[in-house]
């Protein structure tokens, strides 16, 4: 999520999975979105009920999923009254997705969100339009798979500009692919559907991209819906000073009723009704951050590349003396602004790649894979032990704290 969201930005939600008047099921999100939108792909294999819901309308981002076909339940949040309005509106555009395709950092001197000369404030916050408005093309299509292209430039607050391409794949995995990528067989009883996008930026320019005048990374961030007892599961390296590589006051503390840290895992609760954002350094974190949703029987995990040793893009805004120590991971939970207001409800995992050191001509891909589980409780008991060796009982007592 943006360091800084204030009221006004896009239309409010209820919360839970279901909204009133809403579409309520995976197959209305895709009639929805196909009287609203020009360009959305439907991803599915012969013979499985998972759907994966594309669109290159908003830069060839995952809408949503579907372990169950149609009928089945939709995980990715999406903004219904703003992509109904058909209009845009000032700093971002918010039409919610599952995984969205964009470019760090978002604060600091090599900041893309902030023009050259102007400060830190939300008045000259704005989201570039290459990864907030864009048309992407659709390049290639194969059963289960559709890639996509775009050309563009941006500046940055020091005043360089990149001229960039990007390539986006989006392919829909098998069973057979989910458990190797896991490395665990699944549990029986389960319902699954996963993706893997492939994301490549190539340097369309005729200088090196370098340290002194900015380096951008590659930012997945994935937007789900919440309810009561929903908790975020994310690992990382155990240490003596594991703890200080937890950033969780981006907009003020997080309680501890809404944060758990032990030592080798943290539940974050992502009910969407308390605003609050957590970093992981990439000196500890871990692959397979998720979340655990037990009001909807349903598991999530994120598959993604960490570079304990590597550089990532600092993002507060404020000039920095370490720009290139920032987060691997994030977490945010939704919530009220001050005026009562809200975006949302809705969770965030995101992850980033390290920093991106090109030459003209050079490209680099980074990819992340996305999984929702579905199932009884046994099934989920047995997926969480073996993915996190984590007992349900304790996020179920976590998410009871007062």
């Amino acid at each position: 999520m943006a360091c800084l969201l204030t009221a006004g930005i896009a239309g409010c939600q209820t919360s839970g999975n279901k909204q009133p008047g809403k579409p309520a099921n995976f197959g209305e999100d895709v009639a929805f979105l196909r009287q609203h939108l020009k360009n959305v792909v439907v991803l599915q294999l012969p013979g499985d009920s998972s759907r994966v819901l594309v669109t290159g309308d908003y830069q060839a981002r995952v809408m949503t999923s579907s372990a169950s076909g149609d009928a089945g339940n939709s995980f990715g949040w999406i903004n219904y009254d703003l992509i109904g309005s058909g209009k845009l509106t000032p700093h971002i555009n918010a039409f919610g997705g599952e995984e969205r395709f964009w470019l760090g950092p978002e604060g600091g001197q090599y900041a893309l969100f902030f023009p050259p000369g102007k400060p830190y404030e939300f008045t000259h916050w704005q989201t570039p339009g290459m990864i907030d408005t864009a048309h992407y093309n659709v390049t290639a299509e194969a059963p289960g798979e559709v890639s996509y292209q775009y050309t563009g430039t941006i500046q940055n607050h020091a005043g360089y500009t990149f001229k960039l391409g990007v390539a986006r794949t989006v392919r829909l995995l098998d069973k057979k692919t989910i458990e190797s990528r896991l490395g665990i067989a699944l549990p029986e009883g389960l319902r699954s559907v996963a993706y893997e996008t492939e994301n490549q930026v190539s340097n369309l320019g005729d200088s090196a991209w370098q340290e002194t005048t900015g380096l951008p990374s590659i930012w997945l961030l994935g937007m789900f819906k919440p309810s009561e007892q929903t908790a975020v599961v994310a690992p990382f390296r155990p240490g003596a000073d594991s703890r200080k590589l937890i950033t969780d006051d981006y907009f003020g503390k997080i309680p501890a009723r809404n944060l758990q840290v032990n030592d080798s895992l943290l539940l974050f609760r992502a009910d969407g009704k308390a605003r609050g954002k957590l970093g992981i350094a990439p000196g500890i974190a871990k692959t397979g951050a998720g979340s655990i949703d037990l009001a909807n029987n349903s598991i999530t995990v994120l598959l993604y590349d960490v570079t304990p040793n590597g550089k990532y893009v600092n993002s507060k805004w404020e000039d920095q003396a370490e720009p290139y120590k920032g987060d691997a991971v994030n977490c945010y939970n939704d919530g009220p602004l001050e005026d009562g207001t809200q975006m949302g409800p809705f969770y965030e995992v995101e992850s980033s790649s390290d920093v991106i050191a090109l030459k003209p001509g050079e490209a680099r891909k980074y990819s992340q894979v996305t999984m929702h589980f579905e199932g009884d409780a046994e099934a989920l008991k047995a997926l969480a032990e073996k993915l996190w060796q984590l007992p349900l009982d304790s996020v179920r007592q976590f998410l009871q704290q007062k």
